[in-house]
């Protein structure tokens, strides 16, 4: 935490003022104005701390994010015995923030600040090093890129089909059925033997996940090589030609 994000300093004040507006009157209840009133401060101070009412919602966004990573990060387990379960725990703190907290949520996705990029790619980071724990024991059924497309789009996707549904018509079986769709289409339901699955396709899988991000042995240029060698062969299957 740096020194302007203190709990007590103006800026922390600012914003939580804002995320509390957010998430009790919509983006409308967010004015300079208002944030100000709440925050104990005056309009000027918004605009010399964020520059304008955007620079204000670019900042709520990274809020949420932090909040979002501490709620990540709490569950995250470097070596879970059920890599799978593992999964349906994260796909499902994700849903659950999403539905919990909509109007923040909704900032997050649209944010593009500096601040916001970088945690976004910090949970990203967590998802592939789930996704890569599942290559590695020989569960994932499809390259490592396409299984964190498919986690990312159908809890984005959760989300908003649940807003967007009609109170009296929502129902958890929904969310339950997208999760256990994602799994199924990413996951076999036993985890495989490498060398004997399709060939040499999810021994490139599992190999790649298994790569340190850095070794000895190997030059940059040679992980780099070797990473497109694997990532073909995981992708077309790795059979034989004709």
């Amino acid at each position: 935490m740096t020194t302007r994000d203190t709990p007590d300093s103006p800026r922390r004040r600012i914003v939580e003022a804002a995320v509390e507006l957010l998430e009790t009157g919509g983006p409308d209840a967010v004015s300079t104005r208002a944030v100000a009133s709440a925050a104990g401060m005056q309009p000027p101070a918004i605009y010399r701390l964020f520059g304008d009412k955007e620079g204000l919602l670019e900042a709520v966004a990274e809020h949420g994010y932090a909040q979002f990573l501490e709620t990540k990060r709490a569950l995250l387990d470097p070596a879970p015995q059920d890599p799978v379960e593992d999964l349906r725990r994260a796909w499902d703190t994700v849903v659950e923030f999403g539905i919990s907290r909509p109007e923040l949520f909704a900032v997050m996705t649209r944010a593009t600040g500096r601040g916001a990029d970088q945690a976004h790619r910090a949970g990203l980071e967590m998802l592939y090093g789930r996704v890569r724990r599942l290559a590695a024991g020989g569960w994932l059924r499809v390259d490592e890129e396409l299984a964190a497309q498919v986690i990312q789009a159908t809890g984005r996707g959760a989300v908003t089909t649940w807003h967007s549904t009609p109170a009296e018509r929502r129902t958890p079986a929904l969310l339950t059925a997208l999760r256990e769709a994602t799994v199924a289409a990413i996951t076999h339901a036993e985890p495989t033997i490498p060398a004997t699955e399709n060939g040499p396709a999810a021994a490139a899988r599992a190999l790649r996940a298994a790569l340190p991000d850095k070794a000895d042995v190997l030059s940059e240029a040679e992980q780099h090589l070797l990473r497109e060698w694997l990532t073909r062969l995981a992708a077309d299957g790795g059979s034989p030609s004709a």
